[in-house]
C-alpha cells in the first residue's frame, strides 16, 4: 500500500489478525488439504472435488488462499494443497464442455498463481489453456464474452466477467500476442457500456442480441429484482474495472471503478460498513453478504494504488472500515473449525441453504485484503 500510515491501533489490528490468520489457516490446510470447499457446515468444509461438482465456479479459491498463505510464509503445507486442486482441474482441461467463462476464477487461483510463484512450466500451459478457452468464447459479431452456456442464453453478460477477463491480460503479456487483450478490452467496454449505471449502481446480468450486442433485457439474477443493486455484482464491478485500469492504463476503467466504489461506499455507510445482499432490497427482511464487502475491500485498496496522494486515504479507510466491522461480528477465529467469514449470501432469493453461511470466496477476499494492508499479499489478478 506504498507510503500512507493507518496509524498505531489499525497496524496492532493488523497484526493481531495476522497471527490468528496464520495459526487458523495451517489447520485447515492439514483438514482440507484434500478437498476443494465451497462452505462449512457446523464447522466442517464441504467438497466439491468431485467429477459432477469440480467445474463449480467457486472452486479456485481454496487454491487462491492456499498460495497467498504460501506467498505470506513460505509454509510448503500450502504449495502442496494448492497443487492437488490444480492437477484437479486438469479433468476438466480434457472434458471442456462444461466449462463457462468463470475459468478465470478457477485457473488465475491455482495454475497461474503457481507458474507465477514457481515457475512450474505445466502450471503455465494450464493457465494458457485456460486463457484460449476463455477467448475462444469470445463473439466478435457481438463485441462480448457470453457468461454461460446454452442456447437460451447464449447473449448473457454478467459483471462477474470483469474479475476473470485478467486471465486474458496475463495470456496476453506471457506470450506476447495482443488479441487476449483485445477481447479483455472488448468485454470491459461492453460491460461499462451495458452494466454499470450513471449512478454507479450496476445490472448483475445483460441479455444481449447476439448477432448485433444491443441491449434487450436486465435480469434481477442474483439481486432482489431486474434494476436493484446486487452487493456483489458492485463489488465485482469496483475491482473488476480497477484491474482493468492496472493492466490497460485507460482512464475510463478507473473512473468507473471510482464511480462504482463511491456508490457502495454511500451504500454500507447505511448499515455501519456491513454489506446488504442487495443496495435496493426490502427493508425486511434483512439479507446481508460478507463476501461483497471482502471483495469490494480488495478493490479500494486497489483503486487506492492508482490515484493521487490526497486521495488515497478515503478508498483506504472505506476498505478498513468494511474490514473492521465484519470482522467484529462475523469473523470465526477457532482454529478448531473451518472457514473464517460468516454470513455470505450466494444470492438474494437463495434461501435458506446459501443465506447466511460462510463462503470460501468470501474468505479468499478477506485474506487478500489482510494481507494486502500488510505487503505480504501476490497479486493474483
Amino acid at each position: 500500500m506504498g507510503d500512507y500510515a493507518w496509524g498505531e491501533e489499525r497496524q496492532r489490528w493488523l497484526d493481531e489478525i495476522y497471527e490468528k490468520l496464520k495459526v487458523k489457516m495451517l489447520r485447515e490446510c492439514g483438514r482440507a488439504k484434500t478437498k476443494i470447499p465451497y462452505s462449512a457446515q457446523n464447522g466442517v468444509f464441504d467438497d466439491r472435488s468431485n467429477k459432477q461438482e469440480i467445474n463449480f465456479w467457486t472452486n479456485g479459491f481454496w487454491g487462491g488462499i492456499l498460495w497467498q498463505m504460501y506467498h505470506a510464509t513460505k509454509e510448503e503445507c500450502y504449495k502442496e494443497a494448492a497443487r492437488i486442486v490444480e492437477e484437479k482441474f486438469d479433468y476438466l482441461l480434457d472434458e471442456y464442455i462444461r466449462l463457462h467463462h468463470d475459468v478465470g476464477f478457477m485457473w488465475l487461483h491455482t495454475a497461474v498463481a503457481d507458474y507465477r510463484l514457481t515457475g512450474d512450466p505445466k502450471a503455465r500451459v494450464r493457465g494458457l489453456h485456460a486463457a484460449s478457452l476463455l477467448a475462444g468464447r469470445y463473439n466478435p459479431a457481438g463485441k462480448f464474452i457470453p457468461a454461460w452456456n446454452g442456447e437460451d442464453r447464449i447473449g448473457w453478460i454478467i459483471i462477474d466477467s470483469m474479475m476473470n477477463i485478467p486471465l486474458l491480460y496475463w495470456a496476453s503479456r506471457e506470450v506476447k500476442d495482443p488479441r487476449f487483450e483485445m477481447i479483455a478490452r472488448a468485454q470491459a467496454d461492453k460491460e461499462l457500456e451495458m452494466a454499470v449505471r450513471p449512478d454507479g449502481s450496476c445490472n448483475h446480468i445483460c441479455a444481449l442480441d447476439p448477432l448485433t450486442g444491443e441491449l434487450l433485457e436486465t435480469p434481477g439474477g442474483q439481486g432482489y429484482e431486474s434494476g436493484s443493486s446486487w452487493s456483489r455484482g458492485q463489488a465485482w464491478a469496483l475491482y473488476g474495472f480497477a484491474l482493468s485500469y492496472r493492466h490497460t492504463k485507460d482512464q475510463k476503467y478507473l473512473d468507473a471503478a471510482k464511480r462504482v466504489a463511491n456508490y457502495f461506499i454511500a451504500s454500507v455507510v447505511r448499515t455501519n460498513f456491513l454489506p446488504l445482499c442487495d443496495f435496493r432490497q426490502p427493508a425486511e427482511p434483512v439479507y446481508y453478504d460478507s463476501t461483497a464487502g471482502a471483495c469490494a475491500a480488495c478493490g479500494l485498496l486497489e483503486i487506492a494504488e492508482h490515484v493521487p496522494e490526497l486521495e488515497k486515504e478515503f478508498y483506504v479507510d472505506a476498505a478498513f472500515r468494511i474490514l473492521q466491522a465484519m470482522e467484529d461480528v462475523w469473523c470465526d477465529w477457532d482454529p478448531e473449525r473451518d472457514s473464517i467469514l460468516q454470513m455470505g449470501t450466494a444470492a438474494y432469493h437463495n434461501r435458506p441453504a446459501e443465506l447466511h453461511v460462510p463462503i470460501i470466496y468470501g474468505d479468499y477476499f478477506f485474506i487478500e485484503a489482510v494481507l494486502r494492508l500488510l505487503g505480504k499479499d501476490f497479486l493474483i489478478w
